[in-house]
């Protein structure tokens, strides 16, 4: 028997995505487990700078991954960069240009360097606030679930409505993307200075959430779920304490955290400079 559960404004949004689409030009997925309570809509810059305070990376010693040292054949392009605030025209048009058309009707239209740089940053923690920046619409539809024999699980047909961000991932270039990022990689270290953290590095952040998702586990069976509080939560303690950014890989199902996975392991390996991994994704 399958279930639909209703929520005001749909939730949130994986990001994955995000950092897929700095990272992977178009790997953006949006989610937010259905939340009854949630209402909240996508917040201004300096409130999510507010929210992230508490949990601030602590600056580095220095700079572990500078961004001289990505991988890319040749400057995607030499035409001087806009300022951060004139910026959205012309970063819209590149990721649409990367990611293909069907990002065109996902991208908010505003402050787009920003709400990705804030949306890296959310990933890899384990709590967020009552509102976050999103660069991305949400899916479409209800989030789905089934109950087998008295267990609630997540339905498989969820992973469905993440086809439209997922087209994006598959048509993303690596070495496009990256050459892209490089280029404008002034905009993103600006607005992660204006976010909030003035004395550290984006591309060090952007390789954390890489990783913490790679490092999202691939449950066997659909792992089961329960209503506390009006919101749904794992049942197993270990699920639940996963930062966002791996509970973003196991709302997408089996088969799109592998693809995902896949894209993010050959745009780390770029942005680091090391040959793409050639090891298959488990």
């Amino acid at each position: 028997m399958t279930y639909r559960r209703k929520s005001g404004s749909s939730g949130w949004v994986p990001a994955v995505i995000v950092v897929a689409v700095i990272v992977v030009a178009g790997a953006w997925v949006a989610w937010r487990a259905t939340q009854p309570n949630a209402g909240a809509g996508p917040a201004s810059a300096s409130t999510a700078a507010t929210a992230a305070s508490t949990t601030a990376p602590t600056p580095a010693a220095g700079i572990q991954h500078p961004i001289a040292q990505a991988a890319v054949p040749a400057p995607a392009s030499t035409a001087p960069l806009p300022a951060l605030g004139d910026s959205d025209a012309s970063v819209r048009s590149a990721l649409v240009a990367l990611g293909g058309d069907g990002l065109k009707d996902l991208l908010l239209p505003q402050s787009v360097v920003n709400h990705i740089v804030a949306t890296v940053d959310a990933l890899p923690r384990h709590e967020l606030g009552s509102s976050f920046i999103l660069p991305l619409s949400t899916p479409r539809g209800a989030f789905r679930t089934g109950e087998t024999q008295g267990i609630l699980t997540t339905d498989a047909r969820n992973a469905a409505r993440y086809a439209p961000y997922m087209a994006i991932v598959q048509h993303a270039d690596p070495q496009a993307l990256v050459a892209w990022y490089v280029h404008s990689y002034p905009l993103f270290q600006q607005a992660w200075r204006e976010l909030g953290y003035p004395k550290s590095y984006f591309n060090d952040r952007l390789i954390v959430a890489i990783d913490d998702m790679l490092a999202a586990p691939t449950p066997a069976q659909p792992p089961a779920l329960q209503l506390e509080k009006g919101r749904y939560v794992y049942v197993d303690p270990a699920l639940e304490s996963l930062s966002v950014g791996q509970k973003l890989m196991l709302r997408l199902g089996p088969a799109n955290e592998a693809e995902l996975k896949a894209k993010l392991h050959t745009i780390r390996d770029l942005l680091t400079a090391r040959p793409p991994s050639t090891a298959p994704v488990h």
